[in-house]
C-alpha cells in the first residue's frame, strides 16, 4: 500500500481544520476522532437498515397477509424513504451534529419540538435494538444447535448485546471495521444468495408475484385492503439510514459524505431486499402451503427454503453469515442510541446529563450512554422472557415511533423553508428541495396512517397496542417537559436554521 503523499496529508489537514470550524460555527468543539469513511459510514447505515434483519423477520407475515404482491412494498417504501433520506441529506450536510434526529430538530424548530421528537426516538431506538437482538438469538441457537427455549433465547440476546457493548467501547475504528464486515456479510446474505436462488432455484414463476394466492378473502374478497394490510413488510425495512448522521461528528467531511452514505443506504438496502424478498418466493417449493399455513414450515419458511436450496452444508453457512449480520445490526443500533443520548446530554436536556456527556478520553466514544444503550434492552428482554407477546407489541411501537420522529424532522424542514431557509451546506437540492420534502412529508403522513390501522382480533389492547404504546411514551415524556422544564437548563442554540444558513455563505463569500 503507497504512502500518503505530502500534499494527501495537507488535504487531511485542510479538511480536518475545515471540519472543526464548520462545528464551531454551530457552537460546538471537536470531542471525538474523525476516523469514519464514507464506506464505514454507509456500511453503519446498511448494518442498521439490514435488509437481511428485515426478509427474515418479515417474509412468512408478508405472504401470509398479502400474497407474493407483498413484495411491491419495496418500491412504494423505498421511494418514499429516499425523499426523506434526501430531506435529512440537506439538514446534516448544514448541521453535521452527532445525534441526529434531536440537533436536527431543536436547530430547525425548537427546543422542546426537539425534545419531544427525540424522547420518541430514543425509546424507538431502544426497543428496537431489543427487538433485534431477539430475533438474533435464534440464529445463534440454531448455528450452535440449541434449543431455542425462553432461557436459552434470554441468555444468548443478553451475549449479542454485551458482545456489541464491547466491540462499542473499542472505539470508533473497530466499530467501523465490524460494521463493514457486517456490511459484507449482508451482502452475501441477500444479493448473492438471492440471486442464486433467482437463477438456479426457481421453483415458481415470476407469474406469480402478480397473484394474490387468495389472500383477498381476509378483506371479503378486496385485495386492495389486503395489500395495504401487508405494508409492514415495506415500512420495516426502510429505516436505519438516519444513523449515518448520528455520528457525524466522527466522520471525515460529513457535510458531503453523510448525506451519499444515507442515499447509499436506501439504494442498495432496496435492491438487496428486493433480490432476497424474490428469490425466497420464487425457490418456495411449497409456496402455497407457507402463504395459506398448511405447510410445517409456515411461521418460519426460510430454513426449509435453505434446506431444499443449498442442503444442510449451505443453510449452516448462510447462519453464520446471519449471525455476523445480526451483531452488526446491534452494534449499529447501539452506536447510533448512544450519539442519540450524547447528544441530548450535551444539550443538558435529560437527567444526569454531567454523566452521559461523557467521552471516553482513550477511545473517543460516550461509554457510559453506551452502556445506557445495552442496560435497557437487556432489562427488556428480561421482561420480554416473563412475557413472550411482550415482543411483538413494543415492536410494532418502536416501527411507529421512528416513523413519527422521522416526520418530525421533515415538517421542521418545511416550515423553516415556508420561512425563507435555503439549505446552506455542500448538498443541496436547490428548487427542488420544496418538492421533495412535500412529497416526503405526505408519503410519512401515508405511513403513519398504515401503521396505527387497528388489528381485528377483537381485544382493545391488542388491536391498537401501537398507538396505545406510542400515546403511553409521549404522555411521559410531555409530562416531564412540562414539569421538569429541562429546555430551561439548555442555552445552547435553536430555531437559527436561516441564521446559520446565511452565516455560512457569508464565510464562503
Amino acid at each position: 500500500m503507497s504512502e500518503k503523499t505530502p500534499a494527501s496529508r495537507l488535504s487531511e489537514a485542510d479538511s480536518s481544520a475545515a471540519d472543526a470550524d464548520h462545528l464551531k460555527v454551530l457552537g460546538y468543539d471537536e470531542g471525538f476522532q474523525r476516523s469514519m469513511s464514507l464506506w464505514a459510514n454507509f456500511a453503519l447505515g446498511f448494518t442498521y437498515l439490514s435488509p437481511l434483519v428485515g426478509i427474515y423477520s418479515l417474509f412468512a407475515v408478508g405472504l401470509q397477509t398479502g400474497g407474493p404482491p407483498s413484495v411491491f412494498w419495496i418500491f412504494i417504501v423505498g421511494a418514499g424513504q429516499l425523499m426523506v433520506a434526501l430531506v435529512f441529506g440537506e439538514i446534516v450536510s448544514q448541521y453535521p451534529i452527532a445525534g441526529g434526529i434531536y440537533p436536527w430538530a431543536r436547530r430547525l424548530w425548537g427546543k422542546r419540538y426537539a425534545w419531544m421528537a427525540a424522547w420518541v426516538y430514543i425509546w424507538a431506538l431502544i426497543v428496537t435494538i431489543t427487538s433485534v437482538a431477539e430475533f438474533g438469538s435464534g440464529f445463534f441457537a440454531s448455528l450452535f444447535g440449541l434449543e431455542a427455549t425462553p432461557l436459552v433465547v434470554l441468555i444468548l440476546t443478553v451475549v449479542l448485546l454485551l458482545l456489541a457493548l464491547v466491540i462499542n467501547f473499542s472505539g470508533t475504528k473497530n466499530l467501523a471495521r465490524v460494521a463493514s464486515i457486517g456490511l459484507a456479510a449482508e451482502l452475501a446474505g441477500v444479493v448473492l444468495l438471492g440471486l442464486y436462488l433467482l437463477i438456479f432455484q426457481r421453483k415458481n414463476d415470476f407469474s406469480v408475484f402478480l397473484d394474490s394466492m387468495g389472500t383477498e378473502s381476509s378483506h371479503g374478497g378486496n385485495y386492495a385492503a389486503t395489500f395495504m394490510g401487508a405494508a409492514l413488510v415495506g415500512l420495516f425495512l426502510f429505516y436505519g439510514f438516519e444513523a449515518c448522521g448520528d455520528v457525524a461528528e466522527e466522520v471525515k467531511n460529513p457535510s458531503r459524505r453523510i448525506p451519499r452514505a444515507m442515499i447509499m443506504t436506501i439504494l442498495v438496502g432496496g435492491v438487496s431486499a428486493l433480490f432476497s424478498f424474490a428469490g425466497y418466493v420464487l425457490a418456495a417449493p411449497d409456496l402455497k402451503g407457507i402463504i395459506d399455513g398448511s405447510a410445517a414450515d409456515a411461521a418460519d419458511p426460510i430454513p426449509g427454503i435453505l434446506e431444499a436450496s443449498l442442503g444442510s452444508v449451505g443453510a449452516k453457512i448462510f447462519l453464520v453469515v446471519a449471525v455476523v449480520a445480526f451483531l452488526s445490526c446491534t452494534l449499529s443500533l447501539q452506536a447510533a442510541a448512544s450519539r442519540m443520548l450524547y447528544s441530548f446530554a450535551r444539550d443538558k436536556m435529560i437527567p444526569g446529563h454531567e454523566w452521559l456527556s461523557h467521552v471516553s478520553p482513550r477511545t473517543a466514544v460516550p461509554a457510559r450512554a453506551l452502556v445506557v444503550a445495552c442496560v435497557i434492552p437487556i432489562i427488556i428482554a428480561v421482561l420480554v422472557y416473563f412475557q413472550a407477546s411482550l415482543l411483538l407489541q413494543v415492536t410494532a411501537f418502536a416501527v411507529f415511533g421512528i416513523y413519527v420522529s422521522f416526520q418530525a424532522v421533515v415538517l421542521a424542514a418545511l416550515r423553516q423553508r415556508i420561512k425563507g431557509w435555503k439549505p446552506a451546506g455542500p448538498f443541496s437540492l436547490g428548487a427542488a428541495g420544496w418538492v421533495v420534502n412535500i412529497i416526503a412529508l405526505a408519503y410519512g403522513i401515508f405511513a403513519l396512517i398504515l401503521l396505527i390501522q387497528p388489528g381485528t382480533s377483537g381485544v382493545f389492547a391488542s388491536d391498537w397496542i401501537v398507538l396505545i404504546g406510542f400515546a403511553v411514551v409521549f404522555v411521559i415524556g410531555l409530562l416531564y417537559l412540562l414539569i421538569a422544564r429541562p429546555d430551561r437548563k439548555s442555552t445552547d442554540a435553536e430555531g437559527d436554521a436561516i441564521a446559520v444558513a446565511e452565516k455560512m455563505r457569508a464565510g464562503r463569500g
